[in-house]
């Protein structure tokens, strides 16, 4: 699967394990930064990870910050990203198979490397479900979207 990758300076160690292991798992990964742990603002990694996804450069996301809240409002601000913040395996997997969740947001400060690499592949193995009433709901949020879009 090709997927894009991307962390403010808190997520930046979490980002270069999880890198590795995605690629030893034979995903193709796309960095798109922070390359150092200088302060680095999340906004901007979010921004970056959401556009490869939205552009089909990859075909799912992951944002890492401290906490993971701050990656996900941004993420969550980009039409057409539906992204999930994740400290447990159920949500990590559900939020794919129930709500086309297509970027992973974690938090560096708040889980450790090995759960981080068990959510990741959760939420890497998780499909859609296509059920009626989740596409429904789907079909709810993309409505909201279009509603509060500026522009």
């Amino acid at each position: 699967m090709q997927l894009v990758i991307g962390a403010d300076h808190a997520g930046f160690q979490l980002k270069g394990r999880l890198i590795h292991a995605l690629e030893s798992w034979g995903h193709d990964v796309i960095d798109v930064g922070t390359y150092d742990s200088r302060p680095a603002d999340y906004p901007d990694l979010a921004e970056a990870v959401c556009l490869a996804v939205l552009e089909h450069r990859a075909e799912r996301g992951i944002v890492i910050c401290g906490s993971g809240v701050g990656a996900s409002v941004a993420a969550n601000k980009v039409p057409g990203i539906r992204a999930g913040l994740c400290h447990d395996l159920y949500s990590a997997h559900q939020g794919v198979e129930h709500d086309d969740m297509n970027v992973l947001v974690l938090g560096a400060r708040v889980i450790d490397n090995d759960t981080a690499r068990k959510l990741v592949e959760a939420f890497l193995q998780a499909l859609f479900t296509n059920e009626e009433r989740h596409v429904r709901r789907l079909r709810k949020v993309k409505a909201l979207e279009r509603r509060y879009r500026s522009g």
